[in-house]
C-alpha cells in the first residue's frame, strides 16, 4: 500500500515539473518543422507550423501587423530557447493592430499559423527571402528575469569607503593597510 502511494506521489511530482503548453499554442495538425527547412524549400505552402523567436521589427499596416521574428528553437512548452544560433528570420502576418510598445523589439513570441510561401525584403541592403506565416494564434512571453552578478571583495578592508568609516570587516572603496581593493 505504501509502495503504491510512493509511486503515485513520484509520478505526480514528475508530472508537475513539466511546463504546460499555453492554450493559444495548442493546435491540431501542427507539424514539427523549422524555419531552416522552410528556407531550404522542404516545407510546402499550406502546412500548419509553430515557430517562435525574438521580435526583430514590427510594421503595422492598414489591416494587419507584420512581425519580423528572429527564429529560435522552441522548448517543449513552446517558448523560444535561449540560443546563440538562429534558424534565420521569418515574417508573421497577424490580422489587426498590435501595439508596437507591447510587441516590442527583443520580446519573445511564439506563433501558430499556416506557412504561405516567401516574401522578398531586405535586411539593410541585403535581399532576404522571408518565410511567411499567416498567424492563427500567437503568445507573447513574459520577459525573463534579469540576473545580476555583483562582485564583493573577498578580503577585509579598513578605511574610508565612501560617506562612512568602516573598521575591520568587509568594505568597498579606498582602504589602507592589508587587503585593500588592490590587494596591498
Amino acid at each position: 500500500m505504501t509502495r503504491r502511494i510512493i509511486v503515485v506521489g513520484i509520478i505526480l511530482m514528475l508530472a508537475g515539473c513539466a511546463a504546460p503548453v499555453p492554450p493559444a499554442l495548442r493546435a491540431p495538425g501542427v507539424t514539427r518543422t523549422s524555419v531552416v527547412a522552410a528556407r531550404a524549400h522542404i516545407v510546402p505552402p499550406g502546412v500548419m507550423v509553430r515557430w517562435g523567436g525574438v521580435i526583430g521589427h514590427v510594421t503595422n499596416g492598414a489591416r494587419a501587423t507584420w512581425l519580423q521574428i528572429i527564429s529560435l528553437p522552441l522548448r517543449e512548452d513552446g517558448r523560444p530557447r535561449r540560443s546563440l544560433h538562429s534558424g534565420g528570420r521569418f515574417l508573421a502576418r497577424i490580422n489587426g493592430f498590435l501595439d508596437p510598445d507591447v510587441y516590442a523589439v527583443g520580446r519573445e513570441v511564439t506563433v501558430v499559423g499556416t506557412f504561405s510561401g516567401f516574401k522578398r525584403e531586405t535586411i539593410g541592403h541585403f535581399p532576404y527571402d522571408f518565410p511567411v506565416v499567416h498567424v492563427r494564434s500567437q503568445f507573447l512571453w513574459r520577459p525573463r528575469p534579469v540576473i545580476r552578478y555583483e562582485y564583493a571583495a573577498p578580503w577585509p578592508a579598513w578605511g574610508w569607503t565612501g560617506p562612512m568609516w568602516v573598521g575591520p570587516g568587509w568594505g568597498m572603496g579606498w582602504s589602507w593597510g592589508w587587503g585593500g581593493p588592490y590587494g596591498y
